[in-house]
C-alpha cells in the first residue's frame, strides 16, 4: 500500500521517502496463540506518537500511516498519536475502518475479515511464496466476521470461535482480486496525503 501510494505520488512530482514498517502494537486479540507479543495501549500510542513526531520535526512536510492491523484498540492508538503527534493535521491517518473507506474495499472487508479472502487475497498478490496453497484450498469458510463478533461482546479470536485465527473464507481468495486491492488502497492513501498537502487544516484522521 505505502510503496503503491509513493509510486503514485512520486509521478506526480511529490518526493516520499518511505519509512520501515513498524511491526510491533497491540495484538490482544491473538492471546492464546503461540508466539503473540503485544504492546500495551499506552506503549504502543507513545511509540507511533515520537515516530511521527520525529518525521515531521526532521523536515518532513507531512506523515501518512498506511495501516494492516484493524485490532480496534491499535486503531484508537493510531488515531490518537496523529492528533498527539501534530494537531495541525500534519500526521496523516485514512482510517479503513471508518465506513466510507471501508465501503470501497468489499464484503469480506466489510464484515472482518481475518486472514480469510480479504487479507489472503493481498498476500497472494505481494507474496505468494509465502501461501501454502494445499492447506489454503482446504480451509472452510468461518463465521461470523470481526466486526459482528465485536458487537456481540467478543475480544479475542478464541472468544470469537476462532480456533485457528482466521474468519471468512481464504479459498476464494485470489491474487488478481490482491491487486485490485492494492491499487484501492493506493489510491485511497494516495488521495488522503494530496488533500493533507493541498489543505493541511483538513489533514489528521481520515473516515
Amino acid at each position: 500500500m505505502a510503496r503503491r501510494a509513493a509510486a503514485r505520488l512520486e509521478g506526480g512530482g511529490t518526493a516520499c521517502l518511505l519509512l520501515p514498517p513498524l511491526v510491533w502494537s497491540v495484538a490482544e486479540w491473538s492471546a492464546g496463540f503461540a508466539g503473540r507479543i503485544s504492546l500495551s495501549p499506552s506503549t504502543a500510542r507513545l511509540l507511533l506518537t515520537e515516530i511521527l513526531s520525529g518525521a515531521l520535526s526532521a523536515g518532513a512536510r507531512l506523515v501518512a500511516l498506511a495501516n494492516a492491523h484493524l485490532e480496534p484498540e491499535h486503531c484508537i492508538c493510531l488515531r490518537e498519536a496523529c492528533r498527539a503527534a501534530d494537531p495541525g493535521g500534519r500526521a496523516v491517518l485514512p482510517d479503513l475502518t471508518g465506513r466510507a473507506l471501508a465501503a470501497c474495499l468489499g464484503e469480506a472487508f466489510r464484515k472482518g475479515d481475518h486472514a480469510g479472502r480479504f487479507e489472503t487475497s493481498l498476500v497472494l498478490a505481494a507474496r505468494p511464496d509465502l501461501v501454502d496453497e494445499s492447506a489454503r484450498r482446504g480451509l472452510p469458510p468461518v463465521g461470523p466476521g470481526l466486526v459482528e463478533s465485536i458487537r456481540a461482546g467478543a475480544t479475542t479470536f478464541r472468544q470469537a470461535g476462532m480456533a485457528r485465527a482466521y474468519c471468512g473464507d481464504p479459498a476464494a481468495a485470489t491474487a488478481r482480486e490482491g491487486e485490485e486491492l492494492f491499487e484501492t488502497l493506493a489510491g485511497i492513501l494516495e488521495g488522503a496525503v494530496r488533500e493533507a498537502l493541498a489543505s493541511p487544516s483538513q489533514g489528521g484522521v481520515l473516515p
